[in-house]
C-alpha cells in the first residue's frame, strides 16, 4: 500500500546548498533510490544523483541517509516509519560536484600507488599452485564493491583535510592486505603501506567495518593483520642488524 513520503534531500554545488523538502508518493517495497528516481521524475528533473546497477554491487549510490552512510539501493523505506521524514545528504569526506553526486577521485589516485601484483614463475607444468585455505583466506576482501562509505566514515581524513596526502584508508589497506596475503605475489607491500599509504595512523576504531554493506571485517581480518605484518618486518632483529651493517634487506624492494 502506498503513501506519501517526506522526504529532505540536499540540493548544491560546491559553492553551497541547502536542504530541499519534498512529498513524494512510494510504493510498499520500495527502497530510497526509488524515491530519489521518482522525485527526479516528477518534482526536480535536475537533480544529481549518481547509481548504476540498482542491486547493491556497483558502489554508485553511497548517501548519508538520516546521517548514517548507506547504499540508496539497499537502504529499505520500510526500515524507516511512514511519518518521518527521511534526509539525503552525499557523502561528508568527499567534495560535492552537485546535489548528491560528490568527486571520489581521490580514491583512485591512492589505488595508483598499490603495486600491481608479480606472481612466482610457473610450476614446471606451466601451472602455478596455491593451497585451498590461501585462496579463501583473500575471497572476503575481494567482495568490496568500492562504494567508498568505509573512506567516508574514516575519520582521519574525514575531519583532517591535510591527512589526505599521506594516508590511503580502509579501502586501501583491504587492498594490501589482499596483495600481501596472496601466496604467489612476491611483491613486499609492507614498507610501502607504512610509509606512503599511512597505515600506522589507522587507530582500528572499526567504524569502517561498521558500514561496509559487504559485510568486511575490514578491521580485524585486514588491517590489525597489516599492521602486524608491517611491526614484524621493522622490529625483525635480524632486518635491524642488517641494517646497521649496511646490508640491503631483500624485503625493502618493493
Amino acid at each position: 500500500m502506498g503513501y506519501d513520503l517526506r522526504l529532505r534531500v540536499w540540493r548544491g554545488d560546491r559553492s553551497g546548498g541547502q536542504l530541499g523538502d519534498y512529498s513524494v508518493p512510494v510504493e510498499e517495497g520500495e527502497v530510497v533510490l526509488d524515491a530519489i528516481h521518482r522525485l527526479q521524475a516528477t518534482q526536480a528533473g535536475d537533480l544529481a544523483v549518481r547509481w548504476n546497477c540498482k542491486a547493491g554491487k556497483c558502489g554508485s549510490c553511497s548517501a548519508e541517509i538520516n546521517g548514517r552512510p548507506r547504499l540508496m539501493c539497499m537502504t529499505r523505506l520500510s526500515d524507516f516509519e511512514e511519518s518521518e521524514t527521511i534526509t539525503v545528504t552525499p557523502v561528508r569526506t568527499f567534495p560535492v560536484i552537485r546535489d548528491l553526486v560528490t568527486d571520489v577521485s581521490f580514491n583512485y589516485e591512492k589505488a595508483k600507488q598499490v603495486p600491481a601484483v608479480k606472481l612466482t614463475p610457473r610450476d614446471p607444468d606451466g601451472k602455478r599452485r596455491m593451497m585451498q585455505v590461501d585462496v579463501e583466506r583473500g575471497q572476503e576482501f575481494r567482495k568490496c564493491i568500492e562504494c567508498f562509505l568505509c573512506q567516508n566514515v574514516c575519520h582521519v581524513v574525514r575531519d583532517h583535510e591535510e591527512n589526505k596526502e599521506a594516508f590511503a584508508g580502509p579501502r586501501h589497506f583491504l587492498r594490501y592486505a589482499e596483495l600481501d596475503m596472496h601466496p604467489l605475489d612476491t611483491h613486499d607491500r609492507r614498507k610501502l603501506a607504512q610509509d606512503v599509504a599511512g597505515l600506522g595512523m589507522c587507530n582500528i576504531t572499526k567504524c569502517c567495518t561498521e558500514v561496509c554493506p559487504e559485510g568486511i571485517h575490514i578491521t580485524d581480518n585486514a588491517i590489525i593483520p597489516m599492521k602486524e605484518r608491517v611491526v614484524d618486518r621493522k622490529f625483525d632483529p635480524v632486518t635491524w642488524l642488517g641494517s646497521k651493517i649496511g646490508r640491503r634487506d631483500p624485503r625493502d624492494e618493493v
